[in-house]
C-alpha cells in the first residue's frame, strides 16, 4: 500500500475528496485530518465492540478490482483481537467456492464492517488480510471452544485505520437468543408472581375464616 498522507485516506482518496469538495462537505473531513485522522490501532472500546459481535462483513477484490462481500458468524469473540493492529479468525468450512481465498491471494486489501442491530453502533475497519494455512495451533487457538464447525484456516487482518458511524437509518434488531432469554425470564417472574398471589390468598382465606369463628 502506498504511504498515506492521513490514515483515512484509505478510504478519501483524490477522486473521493474531489467529490466532498463538490458537495459541501470537504472542509468537515479536513479537521479530522488535521486532527491526525481515523484511528489507526484496536482501542480497548473498539475490542470491547469487536469481542461482542457475533457476526461481521468481509470484503475483498479480485486483480482486476472485481469485490466481493462475505458474511462471517459465529458465537460472540469468535473474530478475535490479537494486538493492537491485527484481528483473526477460524476460517470455517463453507460452500467451498473459496472466492476471498483467491482475492486474497492476489489483491492483498480487505475490509471489515460490524454493525450492532441491538445498539445501533456501526463499525468500519480498512486494511489488508492473508491466509494462514500452515499453522494448525493457530487455528485451533481460535476456535470458540464447543462450536461445532470445522476450521480450515486462519485469515489474519492488519488494521489500516478505522471509523465509526453514526446510527442513522440502522433498524434496531434483536437476535432470537435474545428474546427467547428475555421471554424466559419474564415468564419465570410471572410464574413467581402467580405463587406469590396463590400463598397471600391461602393465608387471605385462612385468616377470614379464623375470624368468623
Amino acid at each position: 500500500m502506498s504511504t498515506l498522507t492521513y490514515s483515512s485516506d484509505v478510504a478519501f482518496t483524490p477522486a473521493v475528496k474531489e467529490i466532498q469538495a463538490r458537495k459541501g462537505s470537504r472542509a468537515n473531513y479536513a479537521r479530522v485530518e488535521e486532527n491526525g485522522g481515523w484511528q489507526t490501532e484496536i482501542t480497548d472500546n473498539l475490542a470491547e465492540f469487536i469481542a461482542a459481535q457475533t457476526s461481521f462483513f468481509l470484503a475483498t477484490a479480485n486483480a482486476e478490482g472485481q469485490p466481493y462481500i462475505q458474511h462471517r458468524g459465529g458465537p460472540a469473540g469468535f473474530l478475535k483481537v490479537l494486538d493492537k493492529t491485527t484481528l483473526a479468525f477460524a476460517d470455517y468450512r463453507g460452500n467451498q467456492q473459496f472466492i476471498t481465498l483467491g482475492n486474497l491471494s492476489e489483491n492483498n486489501k480487505a475490509y471489515i464492517f460490524l454493525i450492532d442491530y441491538v445498539n445501533r453502533q456501526r463499525v468500519k475497519i480498512w486494511g489488508t488480510a492473508r491466509v494462514v494455512e500452515d499453522d494448525k495451533a493457530l487455528t485451533a487457538s481460535l476456535m470458540p471452544q464447543g462450536y461445532r464447525a470445522k476450521a480450515e484456516q486462519t485469515i489474519l487482518f492488519t488494521v489500516t485505520a478505522w471509523d465509526s458511524n453514526c446510527p442513522q437509518h440502522i433498524p434496531q434488531k434483536i437476535d432470537l437468543s435474545d428474546v427467547v432469554a428475555v421471554v424466559s425470564d419474564r415468564e419465570r417472574q410471572i410464574t413467581e408472581l402467580k405463587a406469590q398471589v396463590e400463598e397471600l390468598t391461602r393465608r387471605l382465606s385462612e385468616r377470614d375464616g379464623s375470624a368468623s369463628q
